[in-house]
């Protein structure tokens, strides 16, 4: 089996404008390129994991995320830290959108994108770490046996009391730079 540093997409990956479904409102956040290429090079499988309610409330599309997914892609590849693995649910249960709207399994705090993404990939979730900016990214992870929680981005503060066995940094790369010192 294998090991993956899990990652959710807006506010870690990506800066958070709020329902980032078009490519012209994506903008990578700075330093995380290189932060999944130094996971990559330690052996992770790099595994997307994020809830897309912009989709069940119209404000984009299935298709537009599969660009802003490519596009993401594209520019990760050329630092080496492309995803292994993209999962999204697009799911909200009081979605707009009726085909969409539903209690699904795969919405963080659930696990469902988790487990789907271990057994798809061969993935020891025990093994593997999660890097979120919300208690809901690290809930998710928690309930499908992951051990290593990482909290980053803006939302430190008012999250971090939510799920209290998670570490803390301003961004991705402080993160990685902690975790490799602390695996030597």
């Amino acid at each position: 089996m294998r090991k993956a540093a899990f990652f959710d997409r807006d506010g870690v990956i990506n800066i958070d404008y709020g329902f980032v479904g078009k490519i012209e409102n994506y903008d990578l956040v700075a330093g995380v390129a290189n932060a999944m290429s130094k996971l990559k090079k330690q052996g992770y499988l790099l595994v997307l994991i994020t809830n897309q309610s912009g989709i069940a409330r119209g404000k984009y599309t299935e298709a537009d995320f599969a660009r802003v997914s490519s596009f993401m892609q594209a520019n990760l590849a050329l630092h080496d830290a492309c995803f292994d693995g993209i999962y999204f649910c697009p799911h909200h249960p009081q979605a707009p959108l009726e085909q969409y709207r539903c209690e699904c399994s795969c919405r963080k705090p659930k696990s469902g994108m988790f487990l789907k993404a271990a057994e798809d990939l061969n993935i020891s979730l025990v093994d593997s770490i999660m890097i979120g900016d919300h208690a809901t990214d690290l809930i998710a992870a928690k309930g499908a046996g992951i051990r290593d929680l990482y909290l980053v981005g803006e939302h430190i503060e008012t999250e971090k009391e939510l799920i209290k066995e998670a570490r803390c940094f301003k961004n991705l790369d402080q993160m990685v730079i902690f975790y490799q010192n602390e695996k030597k």
